[in-house]
């Protein structure tokens, strides 16, 4: 024995197995705890989900996660509620906060949120629950009204449920910081929420699987359509789950149809007919900025319009044939003159290259050559009278066009070709809501950014072939054919 714990036993009066037993005490309390803590073993063993951590790093105020089922995605409402709620959110500052759960109805609640919140928060953080149906003793069995979490600044936060089935009314009148929707609400819950959480300066989430079509998540929060730049979304699929057996997945993958899998699997919106450019992966295709060599810069293509509007992107290539949307230029209802001034302030931020006369120079759609009743000169005439010599000799073709650029998207090896830099929001948005409509035809909507890049595409397509040095045997061949034609 050394000789510290001995006078510490002698001034203590304390005999070591009356040591002995309080250190096991202590330990089986640890180990009591670090049992009961799941938000501390929550993504930080050797194996974590990434995506699910992209999730609670970004600090938009409008974020939303499309997922499969099992692909993690509750998991991410109910631990960014806990954080939150607790005031030891990694990535946020932190307070004492008012919230909502939303679910789709109360068994629901029940069965998916409200049990995920009551597995991340440790039974000593908890300071009331109120019931609305069953005992408080076994909360997990009945309804939750709502819970007082004892956060770290000393108070309480609240973390109130909802359900849809209720109706709007029941949520009417509260003052929020933020809601979690688990599930899709309808539109005027939606609404109405956004209300709640106005005063506060708050935050809106959502976790859920896309099953019910083209609804107002698709346009509101998906495709963005209004730009908000608050509005953030992520993909997640079953192999983004670590956690989950392949074997498994492949099990479950076999039992489901096509378009379930969509779905079900990948956390896709769905439509009859189905997705033009189904292999279009943001996580993938769409990129963060970077400087190009100016050696990549290539060409800008333009889509004209004056109700309609004018879309022009800027395109950049790499020693491997490589293309990269790099800007994007996208108005209506202005005139010519506007537009190119605003292509020629893009060029001029970029750097971009103009020819020996001083012009930018770009494609644009054979149409821009018509000339109209209220103008006597075209749309080619009138960029050129504003430094922009615009080339309208492109290849219509939609379906070669829209094969190609699906070459570009994924290659035969599963190789990506195109990406798009995340300042392209409105050709993104395109890509994303173009749809097969009848007659195998794509649905003649919002795709002026499509047609553009289709040209362009098709364009790199042509000048290869052209390009490509043919042998004397096709010489020889040719040659002949062009004797025979004459001859017949």
């Amino acid at each position: 024995m050394s000789k510290k714990i001995a006078k510490y036993l002698i001034l203590t009066g304390e005999k070591m197995d009356e040591i002995k037993y309080k250190l096991k005490l202590i330990k089986k309390e640890i180990d009591f705890r670090k049992k009961d803590n799941f938000l501390d073993k929550y993504n930080t063993g050797k194996i974590v989900h990434k995506k699910q951590l992209e999730f609670h790093k970004c600090l938009k105020k409008n974020r939303w996660v499309f997922g499969g089922n099992r692909s993690g995605k509750t998991e991410c409402g109910a631990v960014e509620t806990v954080y939150l709620a607790r005031g030891i959110h990694p990535y946020r500052k932190n307070k004492p906060v008012s919230c909502w759960v939303v679910s789709l109805s109360k068994q629901v609640q029940r069965d998916v949120a409200q049990e995920k919140i009551l597995h991340y928060l440790k039974r000593q953080w908890i300071e009331k629950i109120v019931m609305t149906k069953g005992r408080q003793d076994s909360a997990e069995s009945g309804i939750i009204d709502f819970i007082l979490v004892r956060n770290v600044f000393g108070s309480l936060s609240k973390i109130g449920f909802r359900s849809c089935d209720q109706g709007r009314e029941k949520f009417q009148g509260a003052s929020l910081d933020f809601v979690w929707f688990d599930e899709e609400p309808p539109f005027d819950i939606y609404m109405e929420c956004k209300m709640r959480i106005l005063d506060r300066q708050g935050e809106l989430f959502g976790t859920m699987t896309p099953l019910k079509g083209l609804t107002w998540v698709y346009n509101e929060i998906y495709l963005n359509e209004h730009c908000d730049e608050n509005v953030w979304s992520i993909q997640m699929e079953w192999a983004d789950n670590p956690f989950l057996n392949p074997k498994e997945i492949e099990e479950m993958s076999k039992s489901m149809s096509q378009e379930e899998l969509e779905s079900r699997r990948y956390g896709k919106f769905m439509q009859c007919g189905g997705l033009v450019y189904n292999s279009f992966d943001e996580n993938v295709h769409v990129i963060e900025p970077f400087d190009l060599p100016n050696d990549w810069q290539d060409n800008i293509s333009i889509d004209p319009g004056l109700n309609n509007p004018l879309a022009a992107h800027f395109y950049a290539r790499d020693y491997d044939g490589n293309v990269y949307v790099v800007a994007e230029h996208f108005e209506k209802g202005k005139e010519v003159d506007w537009h190119a001034q605003k292509i020629k302030e893009i060029a001029a931020k970029l750097n971009w290259k103009t020819n020996r006369n001083g012009f930018l120079e770009a494609l644009i759609d054979s149409a821009a050559c018509q000339r109209t009743l209220a103008s006597t000169k075209n749309v080619v005439e009138l960029f050129y009278e504003n430094g922009i010599l615009t080339n309208p000799r492109v290849n219509k073709d939609m379906f070669a066009g829209i094969n190609i650029v699906k070459r570009y998207l994924r290659d035969a090896s599963g190789k990506t070709h195109l990406f798009i830099f995340k300042n392209c929001v409105n050709l993104i948005r395109e890509i994303k809501s173009y749809w097969w409509g009848d007659g195998d035809n794509p649905i003649k909507k919002d795709d002026h950014c499509l047609d553009e890049m289709r040209y362009y595409l098709v364009g790199l397509t042509q000048d290869k072939v052209l390009s490509e040095k043919k042998t004397d045997v096709q010489k020889d061949k040719e040659k002949l054919m062009r004797m025979l034609s004459k001859k017949y």
